[in-house]
């Protein structure tokens, strides 16, 4: 059998848990048509659970229908973008779906961005009204952009009454201490308060005709890693593929309308909105919702609520399984254990087992892949893998220059076929042709990560492509040398990266976090003689530095571009 046979055959099948399909019939319905359809089933179940508020899935229908009608009076319609500027919160759910039922493009902005990268955003996009915080109003004033729209929202809205003094404190953990704009503003044309929208409209959303196939649900932008930042081009058609192949896939262990979900992982970035809000409120489950990872009060949430599933991030598992309180939650209860967004190393899966006696179930996805392309099939993980591909989903291994498929075992650029793949990037042809190809009479997206497939199918992620270290001409794995970093006892973290040399092409620098008993007692030439003992002599970093903290992603990935640039000079 040929390469490309071998991944056709689909090895990986054989190892999905009892009771997972190996594929899914996908509805042509809109994103709206599944939310409608469990909000009507689990009416009076808690659909959003915020800091003790309950609000119930005919409620939060309700709003949203509210919403879109109040949308629809100002114009908004199919062919627009509506950007969502917002925290984690009742209000982020209802303006999402209620911008869905106009048949207009939801596209969300972090809310940690500064106004140049709001500016970017808006402007890329065309979008013309956004829902804003409205202590993140500022950011949007500066940028100096002049929109039709714009409706605020204060996170207090939806806080019981008892609670809502903490509103304030809340936020000012996020992002600082910021003030609202003044009541005047409302005065002025195209300024509202979203609460006032809702008292104002009744629950008739406009009648539009939603073509899944083409009409563009999400328009997320991915991190600029390279560049400024791309809009991700997700239709209602890859949204609900990619919700019915989790769904799907965790059927075995996630029962339909019977789960609480822990859900403080930020709804503007593609993790959280499908894997999270998204499958999570057409499954008829409860989430229990946070804006900021306060790690007493979600421990506290776990125990309270009887919580069965939890997604995190490599970084909130290291945390986790260093904190004092981690232990108070039985997590041996939960059903699911869930990490993505980044490379879960091996010591933080050890350390987390021997804290908690719970395994993590690792997954892999980009916003290109709406969210997620493999899991980790729970009973059966392998140390190092993010997993299979997920029911409908083909995934290969290719030679990034010429797209030759690799034999299992060889590294070469993952590349995926599924539903759920994006249509291309938001006004960017060539951008689109680079990452969107035709093999084998099949559109596979690019992904731009390095990886290998094992004989049986299971996927293993090595780096990104910009991410190779040219040293010498040999090839170093950046995420290999931060493996053997995060081995040592005393580094809590570390981020690798090549520094341009004339004569070597790259150096290898490692920038490194010690645990704080260990600062001023372990040196730089301790860690390089630790990684000699341990690594081929080029893959040896020549440069250690310590530091006090490293520039993370919004989701808590450590940032190599910043480290990169900090070296540069740039």
């Amino acid at each position: 059998m040929d390469a490309k046979e071998f991944y056709f055959s689909k090895p990986w099948l054989k190892f999905y848990p009892s009771g997972v399909p190996h594929t899914v019939e996908i509805p042509p319905v809109p994103v709206t048509a599944l939310f409608d359809g469990a909000a009507e089933k689990y009416g009076n179940k808690a659909a959003l659970i915020f800091y003790g508020e309950e609000i119930r899935y005919r409620q939060l229908r309700d709003a949203v229908d509210r919403f879109a009608a109040a949308l629809a009076d100002l114009g908004i319609g199919k062919g627009q973008r509506v950007a969502l500027y917002l925290l984690n919160s009742p209000q982020f759910v209802i303006a999402y779906f209620g911008i869905l039922k106009t048949g207009a493009t939801v596209t969300p902005i972090s809310p940690v961005y500064t106004s140049i990268e709001v500016r970017h955003q808006l402007q890329d996009s065309g979008a013309k009204t956004i829902v804003c915080q409205d202590i993140l109003y500022e950011n949007v004033q500066k940028t100096g952009l002049e929109l039709e729209n714009v409706i605020l929202t204060g996170v207090e809205e939806y806080l019981p009454s008892v609670m809502r003094f903490l509103g304030k404190g809340v936020l000012k953990r996020r992002l600082g201490d910021r003030s609202k704009p003044p009541e005047e503003i409302y005065k002025r044309t195209g300024f509202y308060r979203l609460q006032d929208l809702l008292k104002k409209y009744p629950p008739r959303p406009p009648a539009v005709t939603i073509d899944p196939r083409v009409d563009v649900a999400s328009l997320p932008y991915t991190g600029g890693t390279t560049g400024p930042s791309k809009g991700v081009l997700l239709t209602h058609a890859n949204l609900v593929a990619c919700q019915q192949q989790i769904q799907a896939f965790w059927e075995p262990e996630i029962e339909e309308g019977k789960e609480v979900v822990i859900a403080f992982l930020p709804f503007y970035h593609i993790y959280g909105q499908v894997a999270i809000m998204l499958n999570s409120l057409i499954s008829g489950l409860t989430l229990v919702l946070f804006t900021t990872p306060d790690y007493d009060e979600i421990l506290y949430a776990i125990e309270k609520y009887n919580a069965t599933v939890f997604y995190g991030v490599p970084t909130i598992y290291e945390f986790l399984r260093e904190y004092e309180k981690t232990v108070r939650v039985n997590w041996q209860r939960l059903k699911v254990i869930v990490c993505g967004a980044d490379t879960l190393h091996e010591k933080t899966i050890n350390g987390w087992k021997q804290r908690t006696g719970a395994d993590i179930t690792e997954g892999y996805g980009m916003t290109e892949t709406s969210a997620v392309s493999h899991i980790t099939p729970p009973e059966r993980p392998k140390v190092g893998s993010f997993g299979v591909p997920i029911p409908n989903v083909l995934a290969a291994v290719v030679d990034p220059e010429t797209n030759a498929f690799l034999p299992p075992g060889e590294v070469g650029e993952l590349i995926i076929s599924a539903p759920n793949i994006m249509e291309g990037y938001w006004q960017q042809p060539e951008e689109t042709a680079r990452a969107l190809i035709e093999l084998e009479e099949r559109k596979w997206l690019k992904t731009g990560d390095l990886a290998r497939m094992d004989e049986e199918g299971y996927f293993y992620f090595y780096d990104r492509k910009k991410d190779l270290i040219k040293y010498k001409g040999y090839s170093v794995f950046a995420r290999e040398v931060e493996e053997v970093l995060y081995s040592h006892p005393q580094v809590k973290m570390a981020g690798v990266i090549g520094v341009p040399d004339p004569k070597v092409g790259q150096i290898i620098k490692a920038n490194v976090v010690l645990f704080s008993e260990a600062r001023g007692k372990v040196s730089e030439d301790e860690i390089i003689a630790y990684c000699k003992e341990r690594l081929a002599h080029y893959k040896v970093p020549q440069i250690v530095e310590f530091r006090g903290e490293l520039p993370k992603t919004d989701v808590g990935k450590v940032s190599r571009r910043e480290l990169r640039e900090e070296a540069e000079g740039l």
